[in-house]
């Protein structure tokens, strides 16, 4: 069975989305995802919510075409491209880029996707995607970075009846930006990782 990680931007105040259905707010420069490169080259498909994936779908494809990008942006942009995706949207007519359209039965297709896989499946969002797939318990692990900004109003991250004690900090990454990256485990078995801090390089 795979892995399914889910990657998320939120606020200070624990907002995913900002008012009027922002996501535009956070910054997520080359320091936050160059370590993790490698992790990201090595998963097995990426997924998105219709939001994020017109978001990424409207850079990546064309990035490493200009001349003044850095080679993080080049090596990121040839990952994106020939990395399988999976958006699940209900008004999506088609997609691009190796990826998959989804429509209907999202939580079934979630399901068939992780239990045929044993590699890494990463969520980047949206915010409705990810409550969906939280309160069906398909997230294992939660990579969130947190922005030194307070929003005020939006849309939280967990839902109201989500369960944060099952919950284990594995570690804790601080990077230049202020921008704080807790990676959280889903309590297995009684196992209770012991968190790690770390301040990015």
């Amino acid at each position: 069975m795979a892995r399914v990680t889910l990657w998320m931007q939120m606020s200070l105040d624990g907002f995913a989305e900002g008012p009027d259905e922002r996501v535009h707010w956070p910054v997520v420069d080359e320091e936050l995802y160059s370590s993790m490169l490698d992790e990201l080259r090595a998963a097995e498909a990426f997924l998105y919510g219709r939001k994020t994936y017109e978001i990424m779908s409207s850079f990546w494809p064309t990035a490493d075409g200009d001349p003044a990008i850095s080679q993080f942006y080049i090596d990121f942009a040839g990952c994106w491209k020939a990395k399988p995706k999976v958006v699940f949207s209900r008004s999506l007519d088609r997609t691009d880029w190796n990826t998959k359209l989804i429509r209907r039965r999202a939580v079934e297709e979630m399901v068939a996707l992780r239990e045929g896989t044993d590699g890494h499946l990463i969520v980047f969002g949206g915010i409705e995607t990810a409550a969906m797939f939280m309160t069906h318990n398909l997230i294992d692990e939660y990579r969130l970075f947190v922005h030194p900004l307070v929003l005020g109003a939006g849309v939280r991250l967990f839902p109201p009846a989500f369960d944060t004690s099952q919950l284990q900090l594995a570690s804790v990454t601080a990077f230049d930006s202020a921008v704080v990256m807790m990676h959280y485990r889903r309590e297995c078995a009684g196992v209770r990782p012991r968190a790690q801090r770390t301040l990015a390089s």
